[in-house]
């Protein structure tokens, strides 16, 4: 026997608990959901193209991998021909970056960018993923639910699939979404007011913490108001949905939108919304904040509640806020693209639609 029929062998007796994503078996087992991952690719990119957006490729290392408490960045040192040495961050979305390009002129833009966070890993996480974001200038946030639903519908026609599903759960990606609005959400799914502990400029944290109680939700003394809003928001609302057809909940609590506008309707609110199918999470999309000065106490305020939480603050990239403030009026839009694949193609888990998943 030659030594090259012997690998496959030595491949199990490493790692006898699985086998590693590069042996035949494996491969075998996750090369459809791949294949569709590229004929998805091309499908999103053909989109784009038929709408006039160019296709831009941010740079990974920047100088904040961003500024959401609960995003986790990964750092690195870059040495400077002089001698000097400074901390760099792999970006954990491409916005800083395309937000800089709309400022220099740009107007419709996409990108599907290699994207990197820490401490997220399960079966929709993984610590390396792709991005696919896009931005409209002068351009109204509800045009981008008509973009998700467009793009969603040929990503599945590319993937011959005829429903979105995950794990017994389908939506039809062909029919028209279901708009609703997260205080909508919470009165449907979790029989709760948000509203009434939502002001223009605060929140009343006893107050959820009481309608979290009474849903037979655990609240512990140290739970913020967005620590309430975000077990409300995983336990009761997310697993209804995308359920039979695409959800888009709209107009989030300006706490919980730390880079959105306020709704001119009502203060209290922002332009963002998030897509759901099957009960997964898809996209996440925002009328895009201008204002600089807001955007940097926002920053701060979430950078405080990470040293709070994590011990650690990352920097704040003050060339994105000196971009920000001559950034034309614009909505832009983040959307998953192993998620996309998962549910069109129908995988169970993010690593069979990675082709090298982080060991």
């Amino acid at each position: 026997m030659s030594s090259k029929s012997q690998k496959p062998d030595i491949a199990r007796e490493i790692a006898p608990k699985s086998s590693p994503w590069w042996a035949a078996h494996v491969h075998a087992d996750r090369r459809p959901f791949l294949a569709a991952r590229g004929r998805i690719a091309a499908a999103c990119r053909s989109w784009f193209a038929g709408q006039g957006f160019c296709e831009v490729e941010p740079g990974i290392l920047q100088v904040s991998p961003g500024n959401e408490a609960h995003i986790s960045g990964f750092g690195t040192e870059i040495a400077d021909p002089d001698g000097g040495r400074r901390t760099l961050y792999l970006h954990s979305s491409p916005e800083f970056v395309c937000k800089k390009l709309l400022a220099a002129g740009e107007e419709r833009i996409f990108a599907l960018s290699r994207v990197f966070r820490n401490r997220e890993r399960g079966p929709l996480h993984h610590p390396e993923f792709t991005m696919l974001e896009w931005y409209r200038a002068k351009t109204p946030y509800g045009a981008l639910i008509e973009d998700c639903r467009a793009l969603i519908e040929a990503a599945a026609r590319a993937a011959g699939a005829s429903a979105l599903t995950w794990r017994g759960k389908t939506a039809d990606p062909f029919q028209e979404p279901e708009r609703l609005s997260v205080a909508e959400a919470f009165e449907r799914f979790a029989g709760i007011d948000l509203m009434a502990s939502v002001g223009v400029g605060e929140v009343d944290r006893d107050r959820l913490a009481h309608d979290v109680t009474g849903a037979g939700i655990r609240v512990t003394a140290d739970d913020t108001w967005s620590d309430l809003f975000s077990k409300l928001i995983s336990e009761k609302i997310e697993p209804n949905l995308g359920l039979g057809q695409i959800t888009v909940l709209d107009e989030y609590p300006a706490a919980e939108a730390a880079l959105a506008r306020r709704c001119p309707h009502d203060p209290r609110v922002s332009e963002r919304f998030e897509l759901y199918a099957c009960g997964v999470e898809l996209a996440n999309a925002f009328g895009e904040l201008t204002d600089a000065m807001e955007q940097r106490a926002r920053f701060e305020a979430e950078m405080a509640e990470r040293q709070r939480i994590y011990g650690e603050a990352y920097p704040i990239d003050e060339d994105f806020l000196a971009a920000l403030a001559l950034m034309p009026e614009a909505s832009g839009i983040a959307l998953g693209f192993e998620r996309l694949v998962m549910l069109c193609a129908g995988a169970q888990r993010i690593e069979q639609v990675i082709w090298s998943p982080v060991p």
